[in-house]
């Protein structure tokens, strides 16, 4: 929970309120957050709790993992099982174990400094996107960065860690939505074959009126039990996150 208050409330300091105008009433963030006062502080903290969840699935693993598993489930055609509760909740937990060596780096250079009156929001803003824009730089295909500098019509930064966040969100977002379609067609394969063979079979046999999806889910499913899919799925997943 402290991470993800501390990502939460490290977004809040955004350069923007800045140079809002001092208030009487005692700020509830901190020495470096004086200039803003307590109802507009409240405003800040619940208007980020609303873009929380846009903000996880955007700028995190929970995109790749979560189109990923979605993609097994359909490969395996078990329908709604596992729900999707389940994988969910699965990639959300997965994306707490990646990304929390991200957000306690943007909570320790971000917002402990701001709390103890050594950097001005601007300054605690900047300090605590790094780790985050290093995170996302690692997994952003450069096509895609070009497009939205050109869409953006944004002179191309000397040093990638100059790109901003409006170019380098969405451009992440494009990366990652390619890569876990490449990954759901390689798990679809496998998959697509017994389909096949289970189709050709119950056709040579002519059994036209039985649907070969209805014979060949148990041989799936049973192919991909044997194999330990679910470590193999998730434990790829979470390797492609720590590879250089």
């Amino acid at each position: 929970m402290k991470i993800v208050s501390g990502l939460a409330c490290m977004l809040a300091a955004a350069p923007s309120f800045a140079a809002a105008p001092p208030d009487p009433l005692v700020p509830i963030i901190g020495k470096g957050a004086a200039s803003l006062s307590q109802p507009l502080q409240i405003v800040i903290l619940l208007t980020l709790l609303a873009l929380l969840p846009a903000i996880i699935m955007s700028v995190t693993p929970f995109l790749r993992i979560s189109v990923v598993l979605h993609f097994l489930r359909q490969a395996l055609g078990t329908q709604n099982t596992p729900s999707n509760q389940v994988l969910i909740g699965l990639a959300l937990f997965l994306t707490i174990l990646i990304i929390q060596p991200v957000a306690a780096d943007m909570y320790a250079k971000g917002w402990e400094p701001l709390e103890r009156g050594e950097l001005n929001n601007s300054q605690a803003f900047d300090e605590g996107v790094k780790p985050l824009k290093t995170f996302l730089i690692r997994f952003v295909r450069e096509k895609d960065v070009k497009l939205f500098l050109e869409v953006s019509h944004t002179p191309a930064p000397a040093r990638p860690s100059d790109l901003g966040l409006s170019v380098l969100v969405p451009a992440y977002v494009l990366s990652e939505l390619k890569t876990s379609f490449q990954i759901g067609a390689v798990l679809f394969l496998p998959f697509l074959v017994i389909d096949l063979v289970v189709a050709s079979v119950t056709i040579s046999l002519g059994m036209m009126q039985l649907p070969p999806v209805m014979l060949s889910a148990p041989f799936k499913i049973l192919l991909f039990v044997l194999v330990d899919g679910w470590n193999l799925v998730v434990g790829s997943l979470v390797r492609s996150f720590y590879q250089p």
